[in-house]
């Protein structure tokens, strides 16, 4: 394979975003088909585009119905960016016809799904993998080198904050519910992978305990579809590990969005928004100096620092998309795996359920576990 014919499903900002750094940011890349339930999305321009996607792309065949497009448009790719809640059952579709999928996240809505995917995925000879772009930023990978290094020694406990200030009616949410409801609806514990994925790329297990707590509705607007402003879950491995995260659904302060710490045995590194200025923070008992040290805590990964073509959040979109196709054009297994997708999405499904009981402390399977079941 020397080319690589991609199609996207989900229009929406993030859709054409992807879709958009996908062909422009990789030569060996067509742009071959797009999907999406609403025309206008495809013929008509849209947020923050200088033309309409029909014009940037004249060559891209244009599908309102996905299953047509799995049949009729030879593709060796699927992105899947549809809303957050259903994504997957396009990528199961994908699967089942042998076609490989990059996958937004969360990856399910429910156990059940969780049980069709990866049944779907064992069963394919096509590759999904996970698209946690935060697993791409520079704490993420700074993060994991200073564990394999042994600088960290044994993560014992971490923390994590995703705040998003963005009110629901503000001018800049516009854009992100422009074609669903779905950031507005959805649980905010549920959307917790962004948190969670870098943090268990230092765990060799997987969050076995969760207890949850929201903090009820503080607004009509909120208060009309019963969703928490804020949600609080802890999490804990077999081995005892414990992981705090805090989610918002609400939040009248302008602060956020990605606060991580670490605690290990043998070191400590954190990144922190700290007046609107991020900085990761770092020191280990293994090194002379053992004073914490500060650099900058841009989203930048660093090995692409001097890539003009890297952006997207920062860079994070372009490095996701760059070690997907590699592994694609290589036979390489994929990035971010089903598996790892999985152990970040659903904890956030578990954490749910725990609120629903007041904070009942339940215990969490995966779909490769012997004693799986899609009951809670």
């Amino acid at each position: 394979m020397d080319k690589i014919r991609v199609g996207v499903v989900g229009l929406g900002h993030r859709g054409r975003a992807m879709f958009k750094l996908a062909a422009d940011g990789f030569d060996y890349v067509i742009p071959a088909a797009a999907c999406d339930i609403k025309p206008s999305n495809w013929y008509e321009k849209q947020w923050l585009s200088d033309a309409a996607f029909s014009e940037i792309f004249p060559d891209t065949e244009f599908y309102e119905n996905y299953d047509e497009m799995l049949d009729k448009a030879n593709l060796d790719v699927v992105i899947v960016e549809t809303g957050a809640d259903i994504h997957a059952e396009f990528c199961a579709k994908a699967l089942k016809k042998n076609i490989n999928v990059l996958s937004d996240i969360p990856n399910v809505a429910n156990l059940k799904e969780a049980e069709q995917l990866w049944k779907a995925a064992q069963e394919s000879s096509a590759m999904i993998s996970t698209g946690a772009n935060p697993n791409e930023q520079k704490f993420t990978v700074l993060l994991k080198d200073f564990y394999k290094k042994g600088l960290l020694g044994k993560p014992y406990c971490m923390e994590a904050e995703y705040i998003h200030w963005n009110l629901p009616k503000s001018d800049e949410n516009i854009h992100l519910n422009e074609n669903g409801d779905w950031r507005r609806l959805l649980i905010p514990i549920r959307y917790c992978t962004h948190s969670l994925g870098p943090l268990l790329t230092v765990l060799d297990e997987e969050l076995r305990k969760v207890s949850c707590f929201g903090t009820g509705a503080h607004s009509d607007e909120i208060n009309a579809i019963k969703k928490d402003d804020m949600m609080c879950a802890q999490f804990q491995t077999d081995s005892g590990v414990v992981i705090r995260l805090m989610r918002n659904g609400r939040c009248r302060a302008k602060i956020g969005h990605h606060n991580y710490r670490v605690f290990g045995t043998e070191g400590y590194m954190e990144r922190i928004d700290r007046f609107g200025k991020p900085v990761i923070r770092y020191n280990s008992m293994k090194e002379l100096d053992t004073n914490l040290k500060e650099i900058g805590g841009e989203f930048m990964p660093p090995e692409y620092a001097d890539n003009e073509k890297a952006t997207g959040h920062g860079g994070m979109d372009y490095a996701l998309l760059d070690h997907f196709f590699k592994a694609l054009l290589n036979g390489e297994p994929a990035p971010i795996s089903l598996k790892e997708g999985l152990a970040m999405t659903l904890p956030g499904i578990y954490a749910e359920e725990s609120a629903k009981r007041g904070g009942e402390v339940i215990c969490m399977r995966y779909p490769w576990d012997e004693d799986w079941t899609t009951e809670i």
